[in-house]
């Protein structure tokens, strides 16, 4: 309960302060001509699942907060449920300022999205990974998966694979695949329902075609 308390006084505190420049924009005439972005690395388990922390693939961990005012390009008020990732912020700022973006860089603008324009090509997964294995502070079991906007599906491939930081013996592969549309809080793992084999394989096939994307050498899914 303790915990929980000073996580809401931080939470309070945060809001009062975002008030705060709100307020300065505003009074200083510069709220028009002003881009405002709230966000933050990841969300936060306050119990749920029985953890605190991140770090595990669930949602309340993997969920971001991105709250974006541009007045005239945003619709106050207005909802996307694309799916965007923190390696598209950098490439998004620099198109909002003009500013070419690099062909290294990871991540693509999605400023067609502050627009209300989803353009055809967007993606519709994004792939996660932790790789510090049972870590000394969190006990997090090393685990990579792909999140679609209707499935998640998750490998704990569970071995520390020699990295900095990573712990333990190498354990047995576990799998894990939630329905978000019927089970938005992740209770039911459905990975050996015979209804969802063709999508279970369907989605270790994205996850693998993610890896391969982003140039990851994380071990491959077992079949």
């Amino acid at each position: 309960q303790r915990y929980i308390k000073d996580y809401l006084r931080v939470v309070a505190s945060i809001d009062d302060n975002v008030g705060r420049i709100l307020d300065y924009l505003d009074e200083s005439g510069l709220s028009d001509n002003t881009i405002v972005v709230y966000t933050s690395d990841q969300g936060f388990f306050l119990g749920d699942h029985g953890m605190f922390d991140k770090r595990l693939m669930y949602e309340e961990s993997l969920s971001m907060p991105l709250l974006i005012k541009h007045p005239g390009v945003v619709v106050p008020g207005s909802v996307s449920d694309d799916i965007v990732v923190n390696v598209d912020f950098g490439p998004t700022f620099l198109d909002l300022m003009n500013v070419p973006i690099p062909g290294h860089v990871q991540g693509r603008s999605f400023q067609s999205i502050l627009r209300g324009e989803t353009t055809a090509d967007w993606p519709q997964s994004m792939y996660y990974r932790y790789w510090m294995h049972h870590d000394e502070a969190h006990n997090t079991p090393a685990h990579y998966g792909v999140r679609t906007r209707t499935h998640k599906l998750i490998c704990y491939y569970n071995d520390p694979l020699d990295q900095p930081g990573a712990h333990g013996p190498t354990e047995p592969v576990e799998w894990e695949l939630f329905d978000l549309v019927v089970d938005p809080y992740e209770i039911d793992n459905v990975i050996d329902d015979p209804g969802y084999t063709e999508l279970r394989a369907e989605l270790e096939r994205e996850l693998t075609r993610l890896q391969e994307q982003v140039g990851d050498t994380a071990p491959p899914p077992p079949t």
